[in-house]
């Protein structure tokens, strides 16, 4: 099924035809015959809401004003049915939170693509429950800077009287824009509008859609709201313009208090989404980051040692690991407290960065141990490497915040992974390990190499 969709629709002639529509493309769908029982049937999560504009107990602002407060968190979009025959506070209604305004009239090849739309956008929100993460606190609430709205249009004066009407009544930035600006090549830090108001040449109406597919096949511009003013001769088909990715369309001559409130709706839903791709992938990156130093964790590094094993099997290269524990770290603990273990851990990992090469790896892989990979380095330079690395540690103590200074010495195992030896990085690993345990017994600070059994 393509999704769940709630019917909130009190003349049930009305319901049965709709929902007939809406099964004969896939959809499940939920029926209710008032606002009430709309608002309860809400609470199962279904995908979209249809709601019809004349309930027969609550008027359609207030149902959606109620809903918005039941489900603060979700952004369900709701579509508003409206006969054009009876009068309807556009603006109002898009200020309670609906995403679109349909006439009932509306054919059903539009219809759907207008679902479609709507849904599409949903799905593109990725959801973050579940997601692992550790050592956080909880984010603080959003603080939503001003949006940037473009405005590409055939004519100047256009973007003039468009900037003019849309901007009595928004507070966000409104922008000029060209076509060659938004597809041209970036630099960092060029500005991306978070919504984006274009119109339809009457002479080319294929070359606006042809620029929306262009904005979407995009990195940086794929996620701008896109708003379509359609010319009042020969416009694009609708359902071609929603399936190429315009999120809104506009007849010519909308009212600019309507236009505002549209746009405004456009970017609290692109922004939701833009806020759920940033706390998925601050999510992902978390969980494969230790939070105390910033290093990947075990998590991350065995797959990445694999992954550089198959590489130097793949090239002819060796690669060394080194694991590399602080000696006596117990006693940093219990002499001068945990928070100066802590800033000893975040002062070694700086240092160990040194010795990382870009396609390397390194890791804290435990409590005071670390993991460190290079690829490419064989015998004698890998020992060297480790020495220096012991060195680069004693070298200098670590200074805490008080002026407290730290003496700390680490030990290293050292393992060679060769193609012709064709062993599974875990063995190069244990291998390293038991040298560790060498180095440690042996009197710490020191490099020991971890031999074949050959």
């Amino acid at each position: 099924m393509a999704g769940r969709i709630l019917i909130v629709e009190g003349v049930a002639i009305n319901r049965i035809l709709l929902r007939s529509r809406l099964q004969g493309a896939c959809y499940d769908v939920d029926l209710a015959a008032d606002g009430r029982a709309g608002l309860q049937a809400a609470l199962q999560r279904p995908d979209l809401v249809i709601l019809d504009a004349q309930l027969p107990d609550l008027c359609v602002t207030g149902f959606l004003s109620r809903l918005r407060a039941l489900l603060p968190a979700e952004d369900l979009p709701v579509v508003v049915l409206s006969d054009p025959a009876t009068p309807l506070d556009r603006t109002a209604v898009y200020s309670a939170g609906a995403d679109a305004i349909l006439d009932k009239s509306t054919d059903e090849q539009s219809l759907l693509a207008r679902l479609r739309s709507l849904l599409r956008s949903r799905c593109e929100t990725p959801a973050i429950e579940g997601l692992p993460v550790s050592g956080l606190a909880e984010g603080g609430a959003a603080f939503d800077r001003p949006a940037l709205v473009g405005l590409v249009t055939a004519r100047p004066e256009t973007a003039l009287r468009l900037r003019k009407d849309i901007g009595a009544h928004l507070s966000d930035r409104i922008a000029v824009m060209t076509r060659g600006e938004l597809l041209g090549e970036r630099r960092p830090g060029d500005p991306v509008p978070d919504a984006l108001v274009l119109d339809c040449e009457p002479e080319n109406p294929a070359s606006a859609l042809q620029f929306v597919a262009e904005l979407r096949s995009r990195i940086a511009t794929r996620h701008i709201a896109i708003a379509l003013i359609l010319p009042l001769r020969a416009p694009p088909p609708v359902a071609v313009a929603y399936d190429v990715g315009v999120n809104d369309l506009w007849p010519t001559g909308l009212d600019g208090r309507e236009s505002a409130m549209r746009l405004k709706r456009l970017i609290h839903r692109k922004r939701q989404s833009d806020r759920a791709r940033m706390t998925v992938e601050d999510r992902l990156r978390l969980a494969h980051v230790d939070p105390l130093t910033g290093l990947h964790n075990r998590r991350y590094a065995m797959p990445r040692l694999a992954a550089i094993a198959d590489r130097g099997r793949a090239n002819g290269q060796p690669f060394a690991v080194m694991v590399v524990d602080l000696d006596r770290f117990k006693l940093v603990n219990d002499c001068f407290g945990h928070a100066a273990g802590d800033s000893v851990l975040v002062e070694v990992s700086r240092r160990l960065r040194g010795f990382c090469v870009d396609a390397g790896l390194l890791a804290r892989i435990g409590g005071e141990e670390f993991l460190l990979v290079l690829p490419g380095i064989d015998g004698a330079e890998a020992e060297q490497r480790a020495a220096a690395l012991c060195h680069a540690i004693e070298a200098a103590p670590v200074r805490l915040g008080d002026g407290t200074e730290i003496q700390v010495t680490v030990s290293v195992g050292l393992a060679i992974g060769r193609p012709a030896g064709n062993e599974e990085p875990e063995i190069v690993m244990d291998r390293a390990d038991r040298a560790l345990l060498e180095s440690k017994s042996s009197g710490r600070n020191q490099v020991t190499v971890g031999r074949t059994a050959a």
